[in-house]
C-alpha cells in the first residue's frame, strides 16, 4: 500500500464535504475521483496530495513516499522561464539531467518557446507547463486534477499512453470518459460526502453503479411494502396486545425512521430558444492571420439551422479564431461573415470571464433575466437557479466563493437564460461534471438550433456532433461527416493508404536501382545487416529484460526509476523499428531465393 486516508471528514462553511471517507492506494492503483460539482473532489484531492487537512481522520502512507500534485489552478511565478518553472521543484544536481526529458514533453504539450516567462502565458498554457513539471518530477504517486483540460485529442493520447506505463499509483479528477475508459482501474465516486468504490473503468463503473441503484430501490420497495403492511396491523388496535405486540411496533417505529436511498440531485435543462429565421451565418471566403502566421485559410460555409458541428485541432490552430469570427467579436482579414436579423447567439466561452467574483449568485442571473419561458413551463431567475443545482442558501453567496465546476455551471445557465438560436460552445467541457455533461448533451441533442462545439472530448463530440471541421495547422478548414470517431477512422484509412500507396513505389525504386537490370540481391550492407539482425534483436530483448528487472530491484532511488524508464521505452522503440527491419530483408531473402529457383 503506498497511501490511505481513513475516516476523512472536511466541513466547509456550513456544506459537510466529506463524511468519514476512506481511500486507499495500492503500487500501480490508478484512481478516478468523479462526482457532482460542488461536492468536495478538489478538497479531496488536496487531502490525498497533502496540500491540506481534514478536520478529521488519519493519514499514512508508505515512507519516503514521494508524491508529485498537479492542483486545479497551479500557483506559478510569473518571472520564471518556462524551462525554470517545470524544474523549480528539482534540486538543483538534478535539473541539468531532466532538462532535455522536460524540453522533449514540453514539445509534446504544445510549447515550444522554452524562454518565455511564465506571465506572458495564457491559462491552458500555464496548466499545461504545471502539467509537465508534475509528470517529470520523480514520483511513487501521481496526484493530478483535471490533467485533461487544455489539452488537444493528440495530446490526450499521448498523457494517456505515458500515465499507462507509469508503474506507481496515480490519483486524478477528470470529466473526459475515454481517458477514465482507457487509463483508470478504479473509480472512487463522490456523492453527499460519502464515497462509493467501484473496481471498474468508466462502462464498467456505469453498470456496477446501476446494479448498485437498482438494488437499492428494490430494498427500499420492499421496506415501504413492510411499512405499509404494519402500519395497517397498528391501525387495527395493536396498542390491546401484549409484550411482542410491543416489541413489533418498535420494530416498526425502527423501519419508518430508516432513510430511503439517497441521490444526488441532477441539472435540469429545458429548451430555450427564440425564433430562428430561415437566414443563419454564412462565412464567404473568410481568412485571418496573426502577424506571419495564417489560422484560417479562404474558408467558406453556409450554417444550417440544425447543424451539430465539433471543431477540432491543434492547440493555436485557429479554433476559437474560427469560433469568434462566426461569432462576430472577430473580424476576417478577408471575406466577410453574414449573419441574419433573427439569430441570437449564445457564446460559452473557454475563460468564463463574465463572472464578476464579487457579485451575488441570484443577482448575476436576475440581470440577465427574471423568467424565461421553457417548454415545460415559465420558470423565475430562482426556479431556473434551483433546476441547476444552486438552492435558496447557495444564491446568494458570492460567486467567487464558487468552486471551479459551479462556476462553469452557472456561466452555462447565464449563456441558457439568453434564450440562444444557435449556441457557440468552446471546450465546454472543461470543468463541468459527468452528470452535467450527459444531461447538456441530451440538450443539445434537442435543441431547435444550431450547435458548433470546440472541443477535444471526444467522447462529448461523438454524442453531439453530426460532421467534424478540422482547422490545419496552414490554416486550411477540412470538413469531414460524422462524428469523432467516423473522423478518426477515416483519417487512420487515409493515411493507412498514403503509407501503402508510397511504399510500393519506395520498394519499387529502390528494387530497379539495385538490380540495374541485373538479378536481385542484397546490397553489401543489407547482407551483413541480414547476417546479424536476429542476434541484434535478441540483445534488444535482453537488455529490456535486464532493465525491468533494475527497475523491480528500486525501492527509493527514484532519479534512477526515471532514467530506466525512459531507457525500457528507448529501447521498446527500438525493438519495433527492428523488428519491421527484419519483416523487410527476410522477405527480400524469399524473393531473391525464389528468383534463384525459377
Amino acid at each position: 500500500m503506498l497511501l490511505s486516508a481513513e475516516n476523512i471528514s472536511k466541513n466547509y462553511g456550513m456544506k459537510q464535504l466529506l463524511d468519514g471517507v476512506s481511500v486507499y492506494l495500492n503500487e500501480g492503483d490508478r484512481l478516478g475521483i468523479i462526482g457532482i460539482n460542488g461536492t468536495g473532489k478538489s478538497t479531496l484531492l488536496k487531502i490525498l496530495a497533502g496540500a491540506s487537512h481534514p478536520d478529521s481522520g488519519n493519514m499514512s502512507m508508505k515512507p519516503d513516499l514521494q508524491i508529485s500534485y498537479l492542483p486545479q489552478d497551479p500557483e506559478m511565478d510569473d518571472e520564471n522561464t518556462v524551462i525554470e518553472q517545470v524544474l523549480s521543484d528539482m534540486p538543483s544536481e538534478y535539473r541539468e539531467v531532466h532538462e532535455y526529458e522536460a524540453k522533449t514533453m514540453l514539445n509534446k504539450l504544445g510549447i515550444n518557446d522554452f524562454s518565455a516567462k511564465i506571465g506572458t502565458l495564457s491559462g491552458g498554457q500555464r496548466k499545461r507547463v504545471a502539467l509537465a513539471a508534475a509528470l517529470i518530477h520523480p514520483a511513487d504517486v501521481l496526484v493530478l486534477d483535471e490533467p485533461t483540460n487544455h489539452l488537444d485529442s493528440e495530446m490526450v493520447t499521448w498523457l494517456e499512453n505515458r500515465l499507462n506505463r507509469f508503474s506507481g499509483g496515480i490519483i486524478m479528477i477528470t470529466h473526459d470518459r475515454y481517458f477514465l475508459e482507457r487509463v483508470v482501474t478504479k473509480i472512487v465516486e463522490l456523492s453527499r460526502g460519502k464515497l462509493y468504490t467501484y473496481e471498474a473503468n468508466f462502462s464498467k463503473y456505469l453498470e456496477l453503479k446501476a446494479q448498485r441503484e437498482e438494488m437499492a430501490e428494490a430494498s427500499e420497495r420492499k421496506r415501504q411494502s413492510v411499512l405499509r403492511r404494519e402500519y395497517q396491523w397498528i391501525m387495527r388496535a395493536a396498542r390491546a396486545r401484549g409484550t411482542k405486540s410491543k416489541d413489533r411496533i418498535e420494530r416498526y417505529h425502527d423501519l419508518k425512521n430508516q432513510s430511503g436511498p439517497e441521490y444526488d440531485e441532477t441539472v435540469k435543462i429545458s429548451a430555450l430558444s427564440s425564433r430562428l429565421g430561415r437566414k443563419t451565418i454564412e462565412l464567404k471566403n473568410v481568412s485571418k492571420s496573426f502577424g506571419d502566421k495564417k489560422v484560417i485559410d479562404d474558408f467558406s460555409y453556409i450554417i444550417l439551422r440544425n447543424d451539430r458541428i465539433g471543431i477540432i485541432g491543434h492547440n493555436g490552430a485557429g479554433k476559437s479564431t474560427l469560433l469568434n469570427m462566426i461569432a462576430g467579436r472577430l473580424l476576417p482579414d478577408k471575406g466577410e461573415v453574414e449573419t441574419g436579423e433573427t439569430v441570437s447567439i449564445g457564446y460559452f466561452t473557454q475563460t468564463s470571464c463574465e463572472l464578476d467574483p464579487d457579485v451575488k449568485v441570484f443577482d448575476f442571473i436576475h440581470d440577465i433575466s427574471d423568467s424565461v419561458k421553457t417548454s415545460e413551463g415559465t420558470f423565475s431567475a430562482s426556479q431556473m437557479l434551483e433546476r441547476f443545482l444552486f438552492y435558496p442558501d447557495l444564491q446568494q453567496s458570492l460567486i467567487g466563493r464558487l468552486s471551479g465546476g459551479e462556476k462553469r455551471r452557472l456561466y452555462l445557465l447565464s449563456i441558457l437564460m439568453q434564450a440562444p438560436n444557435i449556441l457557440l460552445l468552446d471546450e465546454p467541457t472543461n470543468d463541468l461534471d459527468i452528470e452535467t455533461l450527459r444531461i447538456l448533451e441530451d440538450y443539445i441533442e434537442e435543441f431547435p438550433g444550431a450547435v458548433i462545439s470546440v472541443s477535444h472530448d471526444r467522447y462529448f463530440l461523438d454524442k453531439t456532433a453530426e460532421s467534424i471541421f478540422e482547422v490545419c495547422d496552414d490554416g486550411k478548414v477540412n470538413c469531414f461527416t460524422g462524428n469523432y470517431s467516423d473522423y478518426a477512422e477515416k483519417t487512420a484509412e487515409r493515411k493507412q493508404a498514403e503509407k501503402a500507396a508510397s511504399a510500393p513505389a519506395a520498394k519499387s525504386s529502390s528494387e530497379n536501382s539495385r538490380k540495374g537490370g541485373h538479378a536481385l540481391k542484397f546490397s553489401f550492407k543489407e547482407q551483413r545487416e541480414y547476417e546479424t539482425i536476429d542476434a541484434d534483436i535478441e540483445a534488444i530483448e535482453n537488455s529490456i529484460a535486464e532493465c525491468e528487472a533494475e527497475m523491480a530491484a528500486q525501492t527509493s532511488d527514484y532519479v534512477k526509476l526515471q532514467e530506466l524508464t525512459d531507457k525500457k521505452a528507448q529501447l521498446e522503440a527500438e525493438l519495433e523499428e527492428k523488428t519491421e527491419r527484419w519483416i523487410y530483408l527476410n522477405d527480400l531473402a524469399d524473393r531473391i531465393e525464389a528468383e534463384k529457383n525459377k
